[in-house]
Formats: structure tokens, C-alpha cells, sequence
């Protein structure tokens, strides 16, 4: 009998709540009608949906795949620009290497040891004599040009002088 008790009396509050709500609401300025709707609209909402069909997923592209093909094509490019610029190389290194052998080759035929050419004997070979005048000689100063300082007998320049009346060589300090 509590069951029936406790049923009747949330049925109450149930119907008090949904007055209450109309009363509210037709204080803000909504008709009946439009409760009502809203009302069994959410009761509507409560309910199952219809069933809709499958939808297809549409195709879509990833610009993963574009990257991919970029870098691939980057990657060709920087590969065949270093096997370009490695061939130069070898090129290059084969040229020098042909010159250097070629070189070599001039050498050698250039060393080989010939005999020197015999001399004209009908047109004999004579010197002739410069024009340029003979230098005259010169007798060498060797004798120093500073004075004595301060009343010694040793010379300011710095260097050893010979003192003819003493005999040796004196130090400069």
C-alpha cells in the first residue's frame, strides 16, 4: 500500500513541476500552444529517431601522399645533382692526370743524354771587346771617424778600436 502511496504522490509533484513550469513560462510571454510543443517536443526527443540510411564515406585525399611524391622528387634531384657534380670530379681528375702524364713524358725525352753539337770551325768564334768603360779601383777607408769621448781612448760607436800605443783592444762598455 506504500507502493501506491509513494506513486500517487510523484505523479503530484510530476503534474505541480509541470504547472508550475507552464505558469512561469507564460510569464515570459509563451503561449500554451507553444508549451505544449515544447512540452511533447521533448518527450518526442526522448523517443527513438526514425532509422536513417547508411551514409558513404566520401573520398579524401591525404597531403601525406602529395609530401611522399614531393620528397621523392627532391630526393631524385639533390642524388642527380651530386652524381653530375661527382663525374666533374672525375673528369677533372682524369684531365689532370693526363696532363701530368704528359708532362712526365716531355721530361723524360728531354733528359735523355745527347751529344753536345760540333763547333763551326770556317767561322771561328772571337770575342769582342765591351764598350763599357773599366772601373777604377778604390783604396778601402778602414779607419774609424769618431773623435775620443770624454779624454779615453776608447771610441763611441760601440765597437773594439785598436789603440796603437797601448798595443791590445780595449772593450766599450
Amino acid at each position: 500500500m506504500e507502493k501506491t502511496h509513494t506513486k500517487s504522490a510523484l505523479k503530484f509533484m510530476k503534474a505541480s513541476s509541470q504547472s508550475a513550469l507552464s505558469w512561469s513560462s507564460t510569464s515570459r510571454g509563451m503561449t500554451k500552444d507553444e508549451l505544449k510543443d515544447r512540452l511533447f517536443g521533448k518527450s518526442k526527443a526522448s523517443q527513438k529517431s526514425p532509422p536513417r540510411e547508411n551514409t558513404k564515406p566520401q573520398d579524401f585525399k591525404l597531403h601525406t601522399q602529395e609530401r611522399a611524391i614531393k620528397r621523392a622528387m627532391f630526393n631524385y634531384e639533390v642524388a642527380t645533382k651530386l652524381f653530375v657534380i661527382e663525374q666533374q670530379k672525375k673528369q677533372a681528375e682524369r684531365l689532370q692526370k693526363m696532363i701530368e702524364e704528359e708532362e712526365v713524358r716531355l721530361l723524360r725525352k728531354e733528359m735523355i743524354p745527347r751529344a753536345q753539337l760540333m763547333p763551326f770551325f770556317d767561322r771561328p768564334f772571337f770575342p769582342q771587346r765591351s764598350s763599357r768603360p773599366l772601373t777604377v779601383p778604390r783604396e778601402p777607408s778602414f779607419h774609424m771617424r769618431s773623435g775620443k769621448c770624454g779624454g779615453c781612448n776608447i771610441s763611441c760607436n760601440g765597437l773594439y778600436t785598436f789603440q796603437g800605443s797601448h798595443g791590445g783592444l780595449n772593450a766599450i762598455k
